[in-house]
Parts: structure tokens; C-alpha cells; sequence
């Protein structure tokens, strides 16, 4: 589909559309913050391959203050509207939600918010403290908003993915979330919109994070133990040019590693100014 999909900018605008809508329309939402890439593209795609041509594809354009801490720079993250909409349009896409901030928090402040549990306190959630109530909110504002019935996430921020899937359960969600695998650059650098700040040389050692996962994973094919994994990529990592936030193996749905059996092997490490997370399923167990 190349043709220009419906821009929305206010929930007026949006409704519009919803109240358009045949009777058992399926209408699958991408929720994105923007500056988007082929990743995205992906999940656009996959979203209208799950819905078919009858179904209604809305990628939703929303940098969302309340997951950013007060030492994260919101005015710096990438905004490109005009480029995200032409993206949409190559992808499949029929509606950009596109909303101002003052659309999605009309009071200017949310005093009810999504608290994540005892999830979004680790990894990710210690590192950034606040950052899955702020994203939990937004997503529950984002499919109400939308009137969603299936939701598309790529399994990048896997953290994140668990947890939208744990608010669909326990709020009794009456949406579908769909996690699609990680898009990856050439040299194996998972696609994020934060690739961009990375110089020549930070790039460089970035390359080292889909590698070391990749060696990782083989460790565990040989049989290695979660902490055999988890050396193995450390032992990538030079400190002076890569800062190690956490190395760990959990289960698929990121609690305790198990001896034997599926596991989730997750890296997040900062290269220079930029922060990247990167992670993969793994097979532990396997016999050596």
C-alpha cells in the first residue's frame, strides 16, 4: 500500500475514523515515539498481514513525557513526522495517530497511572526508574484511545513487551499483543531510532553487542550454564568503551534462569552517549 494514510492529530479526529468503521472492522495499533525505521516497518507490515485488506492498520506517533526521568533528555529524542508518515504509507498503514501531548494528558497531569508490579522495578526499571509506569499509562491511553483489538510490539525492548502483556491480563484487556522478532542493521546492531547518535567509533563497539549475544547463545548450545553464558558475553565488553548495565539469562518471561529449558539472554550497555538493549532466546541444557 502506498497511499497516503488519514492523518489524525486530536481525539475528534481520531473518533471520526473509529465511528466510520463497519461492524467487526479488526483494527490492529503499532504504538511508536517516532522516528521511525525499518523495524517499524516490520511491525506495520505484520499488522497488515494479521488484519488482511478488510482490517484497519493505526500506527499511533507519541513521544511520551512520562517515561522519560527528569536526567533523560525528552527534547532531544528524534522527531520526524513528515518521514515517519511516508514510512506508514509504504508499510500499509490506513491512520497516523499522531496526538499533541496536551491530547493524551488533557489535564496536563495523569493522577490515575499503570503500576507494573514488581517487574518494572528490575533491569530496565532500575536503570530508569518510573520509565514502565510511564510507558504502562501511555499504552492502556494509546488502546483505549484507539479502540484497539491487536496490538504490535517488536521484541527489542522485551522487558517492555512482557510487561504490556501482563497489563492485558491482569486489567482484563480485551486486546491481542503481538511480539515480532528483532530487526536487525547488517552488522547485526539491533534497529533503534537511538542508532543515529552513535559516531563512527562508538558504532564500532556497538557491533559487539549482537555478537556477544550471538556467542552467548552458543555457550548455552554447548550446554553451558546461565553464568557461563553470561561471562562469556562480558567478556566482549572492554569497560573503558562499553559501560555494562546488566548482562542476564531469566526464563521467557524474565523471571529465574532455569537449569534447563528456554531462556531469555538480555544485554543493556551504554556506547558512548547512547544506550543500547539487545537480547535473544536461548536453549539451556543442551547436551555437551
Amino acid at each position: 500500500m502506498s497511499q497516503a494514510p488519514l492523518v489524525a492529530n486530536t481525539r475528534v479526529a481520531l473518533d471520526a475514523v473509529l465511528d466510520s468503521l463497519e461492524a467487526g472492522v479488526v483494527h490492529a495499533v503499532v504504538p511508536t515515539m517516532g522516528a521511525l525505521h525499518e523495524g517499524h516497518a516490520t511491525l506495520i507490515r505484520a499488522a497488515r498481514q494479521h488484519v488482511g485488506a478488510a482490517g484497519l492498520v493505526t500506527v499511533t506517533i507519541f513521544v511520551n513525557p512520562t517515561q522519560f526521568s527528569a536526567n533523560e533528555d525528552f527534547d532531544r529524542y528524534p522527531r520526524t513526522l513528515q518521514a515517519d508518515i511516508d514510512l506508514c504509507a509504504a508499510s500499509g498503514a490506513d491512520v497516523v495517530f499522531a496526538p499533541a501531548v496536551s491530547e493524551v494528558y488533557p489535564t496536563g497531569a495523569t493522577e490515575v497511572t499503570v503500576h507494573p508490579g514488581p517487574l518494572g522495578d528490575v533491569l530496565e526499571g532500575a536503570v530508569r526508574p518510573g520509565h514502565f509506569q510511564g510507558v504502562l499509562t501511555v499504552v492502556n491511553k494509546l488502546f483505549n484511545l484507539t479502540c484497539a483489538d491487536v496490538g504490535f510490539f517488536g521484541e527489542k525492548d522485551y522487558q517492555q513487551l512482557i510487561l504490556i502483556r501482563h497489563m492485558v491480563r491482569d486489567l482484563s484487556m480485551s486486546v491481542e499483543v503481538v511480539g515480532v522478532p528483532t530487526v536487525r542493521e547488517p552488522d547485526g546492531l539491533a534497529m533503534s531510532s537511538r542508532n543515529r547518535y552513535l559516531d563512527s567509533a562508538d558504532r564500532g563497539q556497538a557491533e559487539l553487542v549482537p555478537r556477544a549475544i550471538s556467542a552467548g547463545s552458543a555457550v548455552a548450545q554447548r550446554g553451558g550454564s546461565s553464568d557461563d553464558v553470561i561471562a562469556e558475553v562480558q567478556r566482549f565488553f572492554d569497560p573503558h568503551l562499553i559501560e555494562v548495565d546488566y548482562v542476564v539469562v531469566t526464563d521467557p518471561e524474565l523471571g529465574p534462569a532455569p537449569v534447563a529449558g528456554e531462556g531469555r539472554l538480555v544485554v543493556a550497555v551504554r556506547v558512548g552517549s547512547v544506550r543500547l538493549l539487545d537480547n535473544s532466546p536461548i536453549q539451556l541444557g543442551a547436551p555437551a
